[in-house]
């Protein structure tokens, strides 16, 4: 029997909190060897953010303490690379840099005609560069739709890589019906879970166990799409609600001052089935407005459901799919009235049905059906 295809993944930094690029790459490290290369630059950084400077610093670090052993089948480079995508002569040095440092990477692995995954679209320069057997590309956003990266240059990478990409792989519907008319080989691989890990009954963490219930509970990063408007307005109709909301603070979140809204801040992947263990109910509060939320499909939906927390979210594609499990809800009047729906569904009987409905979706099986396509 042949060994397992070697692969050489271009991701988002390994140290950022858990996305699909952890959760599909880690299944397979359980058979392949992977040499995951930390992100490369995508947009200029905004050296007035304290984010963007505490990112560069640790890309530096991490530069200077070189390759990071994750274990025997996992390893993280992350090349330093100059973070001005649109400039050639920036983007004639990173490719250089990053060419070589993987290449030998990849030399001192004796990795064989790998497999070069793609999560980042502007990696399509690196196609071709380390003789590799497939080119995949497994695509989570609609990445021209984010206002922080230039719209012109995400769409001119996307394309060159979906017409190189041998296989594609997509998380959402909306995806796939923009993606598989540039490339025929593309299929829809809905997002999976830890399901053991969710589904288990941790103690409630000491931050949020004091607090009155019901608690309403969220957490994701406070990026720009999350509806603070809705969050306040539920807030304040129900001031004996509490709102936990964990998770890193990546915009202004003044609308979120008040008194039963608690902002805990970034918490380990690791810890978040216990904060779902002290929630009532799971809530998914996006700005249906921007556009980005019609391709968007939230890891956390079948995390709650695996946790067997209700759950109330904006009216999204994704989520949508799901509405026999999930009570949708667009404006803060209607997401009130459906999470005092939601809290007179938490019986045992209701809770361990909604694990139910999740536990075949785990990354192991999402991850077979991939090999399975791979393998065709």
């Amino acid at each position: 029997m042949n060994a397992p295809t070697d692969i050489i993944a271009f991701c988002k930094d390994w140290n950022e909190p858990k996305t699909s690029n952890n959760h599909v790459l880690e299944e397979l490290a359980k058979q392949h060897r992977i040499l995951w290369v930390n992100s490369i630059a995508t947009r200029n950084p905004n050296l007035a953010s304290a984010n963007d400077l505490k990112k560069i610093l640790r890309k530096i670090r991490s530069w200077f303490h070189g390759i990071q052993i994750i274990h025997d089948h996992l390893r993280v480079l992350t090349p330093v690379v100059l973070p001005f995508p649109r400039s050639r002569l920036a983007q004639r040095f990173n490719r250089w840099i990053t060419r070589a440092l993987v290449r030998r990477a990849a030399r001192r692995w004796d990795f064989q005609h790998p497999q070069l995954w793609i999560f980042p679209p502007n990696a399509v320069d690196y196609v071709g560069q380390f003789n590799e057997s497939k080119v995949v590309y497994y695509c989570v956003d609609e990445w021209s739709q984010f206002t922080h990266l230039n719209a012109d240059f995400i769409i001119q990478k996307e394309r060159e890589l979906l017409a190189k990409a041998n296989v594609v792989f997509v998380v959402a519907h909306k995806l796939l019906a923009a993606k598989r008319p540039l490339n025929s080989n593309t299929h829809l691989i809905p997002h999976g879970v830890n399901y053991d890990m969710f589904a288990a009954s941790p103690t409630v963490p000491a931050d949020i166990a004091q607090l009155p219930h019901p608690i309403i509970g969220f957490y994701g990063n406070l990026y720009d799409w999350v509806d603070q408007t809705l969050l306040a307005q539920i807030a304040s109709a129900r001031p004996q609600w509490q709102l936990v909301l964990v998770g890193k603070i990546m915009t202004d979140i003044a609308q979120l001052r008040k008194p039963n809204i608690h902002i805990l801040g970034q918490r380990q992947y690791e810890d978040l089935p216990a904060y779902c263990r002290g929630f009532d109910v799971g809530i998914i509060p996006y700005r249906t407005s921007d556009p980005r939320m019609q391709s968007i499909n939230p890891l956390k939906l079948r995390e709650y459901l695996a946790a067997g927390l209700p759950v109330v979210s904006v009216d999204i594609p994704e989520v949508r799919a799901l509405a026999d499990l999930v009570l949708l809800a667009q404006t803060g009047a209607e997401f009130v009235a459906q999470i005092e729906v939601a809290l007179g569904r938490n019986s045992d009987r209701d809770r361990e049905a909604r694990r139910e409905s999740v536990r075949a979706d785990s990354w192991t099986a999402r991850v077979a059906d991939i090999e399975r396509i791979l393998a065709a």
